[in-house]
């Protein structure tokens, strides 16, 4: 054999092609795919309550009463004394429906 460059080329191109023959290793095993992950959870369902509305007004309650100290009746007044009754009797009325409203709103509560 020479020794010169082109001829350790060729010797180090026969030792490589001997070593391409050389079997090869089995491949090295492969792990096993993981397993499918646990379908997730569905989703929460969020229920709204909506309150039903009920009346806590009786329907026994009374409608307002006409009030005799309207402002037409005050100004048709014969004098003084006349309005000062039509205002007395519309205060008695609203004392009364205020009584009335007072105990609705306080079963409302």
């Amino acid at each position: 054999m020479l020794r010169t460059g082109a001829g350790l080329a060729a010797c180090g191109l026969l030792l490589a092609a001997c070593q391409s023959l050389k079997p090869k290793a089995p491949p090295a095993p492969t792990l096993a795919p993981p397993p499918a992950a646990a379908p997730a959870a569905p989703a929460p369902v969020v229920v709204k309550t909506v309150p039903v509305k009920e009346a806590c007004v009786p329907k026994t309650l009374p409608k307002a009463p006409k009030y005799p100290d309207t402002d037409a009746a005050l100004r048709d007044a014969g004098g003084a004394a006349d309005r000062y009754q039509l205002m007395a009797a519309g205060r008695i009325l609203r004392e009364r429906r205020l009584n009335e409203l007072e105990k609705v709103v306080d079963g409302c509560r």
